[in-house]
């Protein structure tokens, strides 16, 4: 299953990642794929507000991972845009993170390379005008 869809401004990005939220089984993996400023980062908040989080949600840029121990759920959020190789995430365990009963939520997932298992989900974001476009591809 595919398709693409225009979000106009960060509401947009928000409600989007809110409905998506209701859609993910608690262990998928969910690649975010776009340059800077895509994105990425909004609707992963979004998918967080969607289920229940009420938190800050930054970006792990240099932390890697961010988790977030839910009611219900646990969501691990990844940025691998600082990893230089593939390798240097043995150092976090990345194949028991990708094991987890958790919603793994992958930012820049070309750094990873082969780490990484088949994804679920995988979402494109480019910029369009002033909006988004998003593009998503769901395993059926």
């Amino acid at each position: 299953m595919s398709h693409s869809v225009f979000l106009k401004d960060e509401a947009a990005t928000l409600q989007y990642g809110n409905r998506l939220a209701n859609r993910l089984q608690r262990d998928a993996l969910v690649l975010l794929r776009g340059d800077l400023g895509a994105g990425k980062t909004t609707l992963v908040r979004g998918i967080l507000r969607g289920l229940g989080y009420k938190g800050s949600v930054k970006s792990p840029t240099y932390t890697l991972l961010e988790p977030y121990e839910l009611a219900q759920q646990t969501v691990y959020h990844f940025d691998f845009y600082r990893i230089a190789d593939s390798n240097e995430l043995e150092f976090i365990g990345i194949d028991e993170l990708m094991d987890a009963d958790a919603i793994k939520l992958v930012e820049w997932p070309e750094h990873a390379a082969e780490k990484l298992p088949d994804p679920d989900v995988e979402i494109l974001l480019e910029i369009d005008g002033a909006g988004r476009r998003l593009e998503i591809r769901a395993r059926s």
